[in-house]
């Protein structure tokens, strides 16, 4: 595997890395990370409150988000990194609409704003290579 040769994809295996690290962060500690996203810890989980399963799966799927960043960096797959910025951005505006409705709590737009700040990072490192948009034969 080699480092990433752009900006680009530099952006994009930090991104990858920070995903792989929460991700196993939330595996091995979930309590942990729902605390760390504002979330309330019970002490005792209810019949039917699947909250664990739900950490396990997010955290796992995070483990594999970060990984395919990380992969894709090191190829410096282009395609991919534009496709990553407009889906970070709709991310963003999802997580931050959760925050302002109440459904989620205020740490909880970090989470929010760690992909749109990211997403834009990614496009203006893009624009700045001249690769932002697909090259036309």
């Amino acid at each position: 595997m080699r480092l990433p040769r752009s900006s680009a994809g530099w952006t994009i295996g930090v991104f990858g890395l920070l995903a792989f690290v929460l991700g196993l962060f939330g595996l091995l500690s979930p309590n942990s990370l729902l605390v760390l996203l504002g979330f309330e810890v019970l002490d005792v989980r209810p019949s039917g409150d699947y909250t664990l399963v739900y950490m396990a799966a997010s955290s796992m799927a995070a483990v594999n988000m970060g990984v395919y960043y990380v992969f894709a960096a090191s190829a410096d797959y282009t395609p991919f990194f534009r496709w990553t910025v407009p889906f970070r951005l709709v991310t963003f505006a999802v997580f931050t609409t959760l925050v302002l409705t109440g459904a989620a709590p205020g740490k909880f737009f970090g989470v929010g704003l760690w992909e749109g700040v990211g997403a834009l990072v990614t496009g203006f490192a893009l624009w700045r290579e001249g690769k932002l948009l697909p090259s036309r034969p």
